[in-house]
């Protein structure tokens, strides 16, 4: 196909240059080819369509005449062409091949880091979407976690302040604090004093390498077989209850200080509790859902879409959700976005 591709454009264009006259003037145009094969095609291909073209090349100038000088010259211009563009689909090549590898590498990473969804415990079934906004990214500054622990199951979602690459590092003290702390603290605030240390301590090591400090807003969980639920909102975004064939925000109090920022606040945190009953599920998300906009600048009306989709499982709703999304901000969102949809075992 490719040789035949390649026979098929030099016909035409000699075809074109004998049809108008030109005496080869458009024939030069094939010297362009192996550039054009070389950001789609292999090396050899590339290779295959510079000696094509140069032969094709020769041919013409020598089948006119002219001066032998000329005609050297337009022949030796035509071979370091072709031999450039061989060289950059040998340089292409090698950079795809690592942003393969690397992406293997991030998609191990992402494995261990941020767990693929749907998670189950004793408590809950957790299903869900994780997008980082990075293209060549699979792990963003967005973060969940289902810490199925000795006192309930500990649910935390977290945003760090910036986007991509630098904010993965408070990600990465955020989530392994989480991790621990989950196991080991007996009350849910003993959990956010835990991850507000781990953001503090980074802070404090970012100071020294140059890096910007930066403060997380997450939102805290404790489920356990009580049908109301333990939360501690380290300004994050409230979650969403769907029950009934209804949908809205539930009403925590007013946000606490984002983790980091509690030297900043006058007291210290509170935490809230609210009714999650059987059948019911909550949706928890980052502000990359709730702040995507449209080509006219309007926000994603939420809320607004959990109502439509209020009677539909958890799965279908994360499927909706996501390409609803998509579809809103053309398939180009501004932010990572996390979304987590809770349901009890069960029910």
């Amino acid at each position: 196909m490719f040789l035949v591709g390649l026979i098929g454009i030099t016909a035409l264009v000699v075809g074109l240059d004998r049809f108008t006259g030109g005496g080869a003037e458009l024939v030069p145009v094939l010297i362009f080819l192996p550039a054009i094969v070389s950001g789609l095609g292999s090396v050899w291909q590339t290779a295959v369509a510079s000696v094509w073209v140069l032969a094709v090349v020769s041919a013409s100038v020598a089948y006119l005449g002219g001066n032998l000088r000329t005609n050297l010259e337009v022949s030796g211009f035509t071979a370091a062409f072709g031999l450039m563009s061989v060289v950059g689909a040998s340089y292409r090549i090698q950079r795809e091949e690592e942003v393969r590898r690397l992406r293997s590498a991030a998609a191990a990473l992402q494995r261990q880091l941020v767990r693929p969804l749907p998670l189950r415990s004793l408590d809950v079934v957790v299903d869900g979407l994780y997008q980082p906004i990075e293209e060549d990214t699979m792990v963003g500054g967005d973060m969940y976690e289902v810490a199925p622990s000795p006192y309930g199951t500990r649910v935390m979602i977290a945003d760090v302040q910036g986007k991509g690459l630098p904010a993965i590092g408070a990600a990465l003290a955020v989530l392994g604090a989480f991790r621990e702390a989950a196991y080991r603290e007996i009350s849910l605030m003993g959990v956010a004093d835990a991850l507000e240390d781990a953001v503090i301590r980074h802070n404090r090591f970012a100071a020294h390498t140059g890096e910007p400090e930066r403060f997380v807003t997450a939102l805290l969980l404790d489920i356990g077989p009580e049908l109301e639920v333990d939360a501690v909102n380290c300004g994050h975004i409230a979650p969403y209850l769907i029950h009934g064939g209804n949908a809205g925000q539930l009403w925590l109090g007013e946000p606490e200080v984002p983790l980091g920022l509690a030297g900043l606040a006058g007291e210290p945190r509170h935490g809230a509790r609210f009714a999650f009953p059987r059948g019911a599920s909550l949706l928890l998300c980052t502000d990359g859902v709730t702040e995507a906009r449209d080509r006219d600048g309007s926000f994603y009306p939420l809320e607004q879409r959990l109502r439509s989709w209020a009677r539909d499982p958890p799965a279908r709703t994360v499927e909706a959700l996501a390409a609803d999304l998509n579809t809103f901000t053309h398939g180009a969102p501004r932010d990572d976005i996390a979304v987590l949809i809770l349901r009890r075992t069960g029910s």
